[in-house]
């Protein structure tokens, strides 16, 4: 057995795409949030109100975990460079996210003890004083989130969805019938799917066509609202593919559609979390804002004092369980787990379609946008490192590429 040398090639800025711009937004929001805590807390001391340096010194939370949120994104500018951090400073993000998403779980359990509390031991509530704290405090987080997202829509939410191609979804308009065909892949191998407006045909068939001119045969079976291939479509899914309906009694109708390959833009591998844990901090706030503003209000106007430390558990619940995702998600990030199966699938089809055998294989996010792999790759050709590069150049997003060669034995 012959070894190659491994090759890698390394972008040592392993920093996302609005990094330097995120940072200032953090910076902006700091700046408001600590002048907001300033004019609270000396007005509370000067007016005499315990409510509003108690709502200053809350603020004063935030103003730390964005303050984490800025150091992070400065600190990995800095090094972003320096040798001694082997894949970059990508990941410091992750860890800033990971830090806010604990101090998060404590601020729920903080005030879902307070509000528990308050059940058992009600306390008298100034209603002409708290209504108006809790309405600035929105109107300042609302300020501060639209200012973090700098016009970019961020995903709170923590469902990972399969890999389905849909917007790889080909609709083909047969008269009073329409048919829209995809590869579906949702937890489970890659096959066509065919959903159907109008009547059922008797029979479908695709057959595709790759580049190379190798061409396949795939029956499909109904499943009711659709039609399924009995078989699972091999990667990559790129080729052309030839449709053909049969209908009893009638001649049957060919199609010819075009199956691109897309570099995968799964928005997990993008997305910055130390970004997300400081907009999930302004969000929480609002959204406990949101809910004091009506317990307070409802319990002002019916005499309900127990919708005040109601409001407060149901905004504990919400800030708990956006800490539990934001956990989950930079944990995994800071466990090297895989960040995309399907894409990992589709890196071994590649290198695995003339033949060779991916014998070791591993991929990670090294920061947002950017991913590492090693591969090591059983051949009997003589292929060189490059050639498997240019191989998955398509994959943009790695940015860190090892590559081992050694010949089957």
């Amino acid at each position: 057995m012959r070894d190659y040398p491994a090759c890698a090639v390394h972008d040592p800025l392993i920093l996302g795409e609005g990094h330097d711009a995120n940072k200032r937004r953090s910076w902006w929001v700091i700046a408001l949030c600590g002048a907001m805590m300033v004019v609270e807390i000396a007005g509370g001391l000067l007016f005499g109100s315990i409510a509003l340096v108690a709502d200053g010194l809350h603020m004063s939370t935030h103003a730390g975990a964005l303050l984490l949120a800025a150091l992070a994104y400065s600190f990995a500018s800095r090094h972003a460079t320096d040798t001694r951090f082997t894949f970059g400073t990508g990941k410091l993000g992750d860890l800033a996210g990971f830090s806010s998403a604990i101090v998060l779980a404590m601020i729920a359990l903080l005030i879902g003890y307070e509000a528990v509390s308050r059940f058992f031991a009600p306390v008298p509530i100034n209603f002409s004083q708290a209504i108006p704290i809790a309405v600035v405090g929105l109107v300042v987080n609302v300020v501060s989130v639209l200012l973090l997202s700098g016009g970019h829509h961020h995903h709170h939410g923590h469902g990972h969805g399969g890999h389905a191609h849909d917007d790889e979804e080909h609709v083909i308009a047969a008269g009073e019938r329409k048919l829209a065909l995809s590869i579906f892949e949702d937890g489970a191998p890659p096959r066509f799917r065919m959903r159907v407006e109008g009547a059922a045909p008797s029979e479908v068939t695709i057959e595709t066509v790759r580049p190379d001119g190798a061409s396949r045969l795939f029956r499909m079976a109904s499943r009711g609202a659709y039609f399924e291939s009995l078989d699972e479509v091999p990667e990559p899914h790129e080729f052309r593919a030839v449709v053909r309906v049969h209908d009893a009694g009638s001649p049957t109708q060919e199609h010819i559609l075009a199956f691109e390959e897309h570099a995968l833009g799964d928005h997990a591998m993008h997305r910055d979390n130390n970004m997300r844990a400081a907009i999930i901090h302004v969000m929480a706030d609002a959204t406990v804002s949101v809910l004091v503003i009506a317990g307070l209000v409802l319990a002002r106007i019916f005499d309900w004092l127990w919708l005040d430390p109601l409001a407060g558990i149901v905004g504990a619940i919400v800030i708990a369980a956006w800490s539990y995702g934001l956990v989950r998600d930079t944990g995994a990030v800071l466990l090297d787990m895989i960040p995309d199966s399907a894409m990992a699938r589709q890196v071994q089809a590649a290198v695995e379609s003339e033949g060779d055998e991916l014998a070791d294989f591993h991929l990670w996010r090294l920061g947002p946008g950017h991913l590492g792999a090693i591969l090591s790759i059983a051949t009997t050709h003589d292929h060189g490192a490059d050639f498997y590069r240019t191989k998955l150049a398509r994959f943009r997003t790695l940015s860190h590429l090892t590559v081992e060669l050694f010949h089957k034995s």
